[in-house]
């Protein structure tokens, strides 16, 4: 396991906030990694994702959001979360300028990478990963948050459970085919918006956070070649 060591950096009108960076000492990537609305940096599953992630050779910077830190459970206007990933992305590229930069995160994080991207506050950011891109609100199936796709240049992983109450993969599916080669779309089956799995999967959350990273980075490979 990597050691991790914790930064803190600026958030433009918002003060500061803490981050957790974890560099494998064959890393080949870092991926600036953003948390969900309801749990923060320090969430068992990010924890999990961030060590598996290390084994795969992939670097991470774990970050809090303001309102994560200031303990609020309302999350930040979009304008706020936007900023602090794009004060995560400097913060992570100047703690490992030598490796290529991913961004991405945990549904709200992940989205937030992506809008971030479309409105041009990322330089240098090679591709972007979701972990459960949060496509509509449960129960509520629409395309209308995925509309700022478009606008990414940059090749997408959205990784997906087919239980994902966020996300309808009848409405995802579609939505990765008009995005074309910039995107791609990896199902894990039986696993839900926060990656569990059923017994009859035959796989242990463990295997799917495992099959997470090794995804990540796999995928980050390819992309380099192309």
């Amino acid at each position: 396991m990597a050691d991790i060591e914790e930064i803190r950096f600026a958030v433009e009108g918002a003060g500061e906030v803490p981050a957790l960076l974890m560099r494998p000492a064959k890393a080949g990537w870092m991926l600036a990694l953003a948390h969900g609305a309801g749990a923060g940096m320090k969430h068992s599953f990010m924890e999990k994702l961030a060590d598996e992630l290390a084994e795969a050779g992939v670097a991470t910077l774990r970050y809090q959001f303001p309102y994560m830190e200031a303990s609020r459970s309302v999350p930040d206007r979009p304008l706020v979360l936007t900023a602090t990933v794009a004060a995560a992305v400097r913060a992570a590229t100047e703690a490992a300028p030598d490796l290529p930069m991913l961004a991405g995160g945990k549904s709200m994080g992940g989205r937030m990478s992506s809008q971030a991207v479309a409105q041009g506050l990322l330089d240098g950011v090679r591709g972007l990963v979701f972990f459960g891109f949060p496509l509509h609100p449960p129960k509520q199936p629409s395309t209308k948050r995925a509309e700022h796709l478009s606008k990414v240049t940059v090749p997408m992983l959205f990784l997906q459970g087919t239980r994902d109450e966020l996300a309808d993969l009848n409405l995802l599916r579609p939505v990765c085919a008009k995005l074309g080669a910039h995107a791609t779309l990896h199902v894990i089956e039986t696993a839900d918006h926060s990656f569990h799995v059923l017994k009859k999967s035959g796989c242990s959350d463990e295997d799917v956070l495992r099959e997470l990273a090794e995804t990540t980075a796999a995928w980050a490979d390819e992309i380099e070649k192309k």
